[in-house]
């Protein structure tokens, strides 16, 4: 049997940012938490949405319509906001943490995404927390 987990403990077990751990698993979908500090890179999920919640700190999600419109969301503690699946999307954040919902297997970086991957950026699928 399982036993509750968490997720201050979570965090503080590890410190590289935007590099997810799963701390769950619900049905097909992982549940993960990061780090965040710094810019991430333009990316997109073409077949999934994507589920934020802000645990500390702020992050920002900067999101490109089809147009080529751009615009901010911002996240504080508390706060959630879901990317629908085909936004252009780049997160960034002056440091914090986040929760993120999404189906087992989907990289950090997408489907889809602009440039190079900056070193302090995970392209993964999440991490197994230890």
């Amino acid at each position: 049997m399982r036993k509750p987990l968490n997720l201050t403990e979570a965090l503080a077990s590890f410190d590289q940012i935007y590099s997810p751990r799963i701390v769950s698993r619900v049905n097909d979908y992982d549940v993960r938490v990061a780090h965040t500090r710094g810019e991430h890179i333009w990316h997109v999920h073409d077949d999934t949405d994507e589920f934020f919640l802000g645990l500390d700190g702020r992050f920002d999600i900067a999101l490109r319509d089809a147009d080529g419109t751009e615009r901010t969301v911002t996240l504080a503690p508390g706060d959630v906001f879901v990317v629908p699946r085909g936004t252009e999307h780049k997160p960034s954040s002056p440091g914090g943490a986040i929760l993120m919902f999404e189906p087992t297997g989907t990289a950090t970086t997408g489907d889809r995404h602009d440039g190079a991957i900056p070193d302090h950026v995970d392209s993964t699928t999440g991490r197994e927390l230890t």
